[in-house]
């Protein structure tokens, strides 16, 4: 494998990634944006960043409650249902917090089924009762708590199995009552995983457009996505997108920041794990813990997305919903063979030719994910926006034809955008399965001659092919569940089923909006099944 070559290659993804950031700050101290900063840090700004605070702040810490919780009962305790609540408190996450607020308020508004039977039963009407409004603040907490829990309880859940429930029994036997133990033992060893798993619910939040949109709470999302697309101000979009970037940033580093300093967490307890059989009432008390979550995250807001199904069906556009389909699926799958090829080019390279530089880049890549859809679009569009100006010029000069928008105007915008908000999902998978070979694999390879893309297709792609494929499944689903930057970078008339569910019942047509839901959710199930397959075959190496 050639140096030059490769080092040209990686300076080329070097400044892909770096390009949309880079304009950001650009965009955010040029000459323009004094008066545009001014006049928003006097308006709106601070009602954008209260909202932010409020409702990421607010969401970690239920999601957080929720997921630490179902994450101990399912460790510690053997209780009837947990054999089917461990994977199924796994499902909400193929329900976008947006469709899932969608469903949940058509269900409790003035004019839904609830409240209609609470008239109808008690002889009330408007004014003679109180009902709690859930299209406000509170609502979206909810909403965002009952369907992003499941990335707390993912990695508490391997913290309790691996060391928690160990270190409680000690504790118990040391003296310590049940919740001393479970205070002092083990939370404090799981808290590093709670940390990691809320920093991502928090992203999750900042970065969500489809559900604070819905709900009239206005954060620096819907901002940003305000300023450009209603008041065609890109310079206070950008500036929107540095600041919501800034604020991810710091938190990365906090959280990385305290998971360093936990050292005490990475020390593992040893002895056979015993989990504790509880019957009765405190075993189905046990049971509804975990299953009320489950139920208001996943299975309510799918019967609800069902039952607006059926009343509306009719409406339904069946070719409409195909095209959205046919859309999505092109996108999704760009999005995942790019990264997918990218990732394995990258740890290929580091692993058989030893390039430090493919390991930096694979690192600067993975920070994406951290990244929000909204701010990468902004970022992405207007480097483009410029590239597509020059290339149409270059065009008309040597050739006389106008080209279009070769770039913004296709797929090629949200594509990119998409591949790097998404690389790191699939280059965790890959490089997971890269530390799980020996290198000595590699070695007895180079003695019988087989090396660069043959050790790689003969040796390699063998054993991580499976982890590639999760990979790319998992970018997939991702990819068809973003909204803010599919909003933003979607060429002309291209409509996903993210875009028009968000569409649809923006003009209150909920039933019409029930179907590209309920194929998100469904498209989003595989996904799903690879994680809950995934733990299960850690809790089996563990045991044996």
């Amino acid at each position: 494998m050639h140096r030059a070559p490769g080092a040209v290659a990686y300076s080329l993804l070097l400044i892909a990634v770096a390009l949309p950031f880079a304009t950001l700050l650009r965009e955010m101290f040029s000459a323009d944006a004094s008066g545009v900063w001014l006049h928003y840090a006097s308006t709106v700004l601070p009602g954008y960043v209260i909202n932010a605070l409020v409702l990421g702040a607010s969401v970690a810490l239920f999601a957080s409650v929720i997921g630490v919780a179902c994450a101990w009962q399912i460790e510690r305790h053997d209780f009837p249902l947990r054999g089917f609540l461990a994977w199924a408190l796994l499902l909400p996450m193929a329900m976008p917090a947006y469709v899932a607020a969608y469903a949940l308020t058509d269900y409790l508004q003035f004019s839904g089924p609830v409240q209609s039977w609470l008239r109808a039963t008690f002889g009330w009407q408007k004014g003679d009762y109180w009902f709690p409004e859930f299209v406000s603040m509170p609502g979206a907490i909810a909403a965002f708590s009952l369907t992003l829990y499941p990335y707390v309880y993912l990695l508490a859940r391997t913290a309790f199995a691996e060391r928690g429930a160990e270190l409680f029994e000690a504790a118990r036997t040391l003296g310590l009552n049940r919740r001393e133990a479970w205070w002092r033992a083990a939370l404090p060893v799981a808290r590093p995983a709670i940390a990691g798993g809320a920093l991502l619910v928090t992203m999750e939040t900042l970065a969500d457009f489809g559900t604070v949109s819905y709900y009239g709470v206005e954060t620096l999302t819907t901002g940003i996505y305000r300023a450009w697309q209603n008041m065609g101000d890109l310079v206070a979009a950008a500036q929107l997108a540095a600041l919501l970037l800034t604020a991810v940033v710091l938190l990365v580093w906090l959280e990385r920041r305290g998971r360093d300093r936990s050292r005490y967490a990475n020390v593992r307890a040893r002895g056979e794990r015993v989990r504790a059989r509880v019957q009765g009432v405190s075993g189905w008390l046990r049971t509804a813990v975990c299953l009320v979550p489950l139920l208001l995250g996943f299975a309510l807001p799918a019967l609800l997305l069902l039952r607006l199904l059926a009343r509306d069906w009719a409406s339904v556009s069946a070719v409409a919903v195909a095209t959205w389909t046919r859309n999505s699926l092109w996108v999704g799958c760009l999005a995942a063979l790019v990264v997918v090829v990218l990732t394995l080019t990258l740890n290929a390279r580091a692993r058989l030719s030893r390039e430090v530089w493919a390991l930096r880049v694979e690192r600067l890549l993975s920070f994406g994910y951290a990244v929000p859809g909204a701010v990468l679009a902004i970022g992405v569009l207007l480097p483009l926006t410029w590239l597509d100006g020059r290339l149409i010029d270059w065009s008309k000069q040597w050739f006389g034809v106008n080209p279009g928008l070769l770039l913004t105007g296709s797929v090629l915008a949200l594509v990119y955008a998409s591949s790097i908000r998404f690389y790191g999902v699939a280059a965790s998978a890959v490089s997971a399965a890269y530390s799980r070979l020996p290198l000595s694999l590699d070695d007895s390879a180079r003695v019988l001659g087989v090396v660069g893309r043959a050790a790689f297709l003969r040796v390699h792609w063998p054993a991580i092919r499976r982890s590639a494929f999760a990979g790319m499944l998992l970018v997939f689903i991702d990819t068809l569940k973003e909204l803010p930057a599919t909003m933003t970078l979607r060429p002309f008339n291209f409509d996903t089923l993210a875009t028009q569910t968000y569409n649809l019942v923006k003009d209150e047509r909920l039933g019409e909006a029930a179907f590209p839901s309920l194929l998100i959710v469904l498209a989003s199930l595989p996904a799903v099944a690879l994680l809950a397959r995934a733990q299960s075959s850690r809790r089996l190496r563990r045991e044996d």
